[in-house]
């Protein structure tokens, strides 16, 4: 095993730390257009939904998404998903763990009442094999689609049994056109991602979806691609990052990604190659792909990782989290200039407690960040100017 400098736990070739217990500390946040904060959580085999209307000072009554338990994937990189239309619909996506080692089933379900009760949940993929179906994503675009990635194993699995060699997993994806009654059967998106870095997805004003995650290109190089899954072109796949870093085995860190004003996307993630390891920030563009060198952000002593961006015009905000033997802390930066350039950076949080991942919020225009503790609950707090 190698040690992973941006997580806790080791990097594993074999996926050896993705058998999740359940925490209530992996939390998933998303805002309406009434500016109501909502809260997608797992326990007892049970996802959760709760809102508050006072910027995530208080919370309603928890109202269960699955009447009947199962094992939800909820630790780290793994964790139900939340995301709330135009008209108001609730949407929740999640990975169900099975009894087979990995292996794991996609789960939907929408409420169409404010939350106040979730119809029947389903599973969003055709393919029913007992293999790996884990580390969902969701986005709902600008026109109502809902898009659900995973990453899957089955073309590992029908390599294996060809004799064939296969690197890494692969990227799947369903897509509803019909406010979530249904999905359409899944396509693949990519071979040969990494096994378990969540992955990132956002989406343009004209619907098109973008997904990034990380990839194993040749050499086993572990840096990230990208596609954009639009109205009718197949998607192409391109490459997103290029620090060449070599690895036997998955960091467990997936990447952050946010739309440009007049350009791409912004994109940060956690670079493992060389002699100084750690977060990247970088402006991407879909012509020449790579408008501007990555810069290094964040404190690799402090174990820097698991980014989360939010752009709104020209103005981007960055936070991440380091932790040390005094504890966790959220630090953030923010950009006037679509990410030409950015400020220094402010710790927004610290506790001598687990802290989660950090995760943005639009309020009706008032930024702020969410990030779950061990000892305070959800924190919402305020975005620096």
């Amino acid at each position: 095993m190698v040690l992973c400098l941006s997580c806790l736990a080791p990097v594993s070739a074999h996926e050896a730390h993705t058998e999740y217990v359940a925490s209530e500390l992996a939390v998933s946040v998303t805002s309406d257009t009434q500016g109501r904060v909502w809260l997608a959580r797992a326990r007892k085999g049970q996802v959760w939904v709760s809102s508050s209307a006072d910027a995530g000072q208080h919370f309603g009554k928890e109202v269960a998404v699955n009447a009947t338990p199962m094992k939800v994937a909820a630790d780290a990189e793994a964790r139900p998903k939340i995301a709330v239309a135009a008209n108001g619909y609730i949407y929740l996506s999640w990975t169900e763990s099975l009894k087979k080692p990995y292996a794991g089933y996609i789960w939907f379900a929408r409420s169409v009442d404010d939350g106040k009760s979730f119809e029947t949940p389903y599973i969003v993929h055709q393919d029913r094999a007992e293999i790996t179906h884990r580390f969902d994503a969701l986005q709902v675009a600008a026109d109502g689609k809902i898009t659900v990635a995973w990453i899957d194993k089955r073309d590992l699995l029908a390599a294996k049994a060809a004799g064939k060699t296969y690197e890494g997993a692969a990227i799947y994806y369903a897509v509803s056109t019909d406010q979530g009654k249904s999905f359409a059967p899944e396509q693949k998106l990519a071979d040969s991602s990494c096994e378990c870095c969540r992955i990132a997805m956002t989406s343009k004003p004209d619907g098109t979806v973008a997904v990034l995650w990380r990839h194993v290109f040749a050499g086993n190089e572990r840096d990230h691609a990208m596609a954009e899954i639009g109205q009718s072109a197949a998607p192409a796949i391109v490459r997103a990052s290029y620090g060449h870093w070599k690895i036997d085995g998955c960091p467990h860190h997936g990447a952050a990604l946010a739309v440009g004003e007049g350009f791409g996307y912004h994109l940060a993630y956690f670079d493992g190659a060389g002699d100084k390891p750690g977060l990247r920030v970088a402006r991407m563009d879909g012509e020449a792909w790579v408008t501007s060198p990555p810069r290094k952000i964040g404190d690799p002593k402090k174990n820097a990782g698991h980014p989360a961006l939010l752009s709104i015009g020209e103005k981007v905000w960055l936070a991440w989290r380091e932790h040390n033997t005094e504890g966790m802390d959220i630090v953030a930066m923010t950009s006037l200039d679509g990410g030409k350039t950015w400020s220094l950076p402010v710790t927004l949080a610290h506790t001598a407690a687990r802290l989660d991942y950090p995760q943005w919020l639009n309020l009706r225009g008032q930024v702020v960040l969410a990030v779950s503790s061990a000892d305070k609950g959800l924190l919402v707090i305020p975005a620096p100017l």
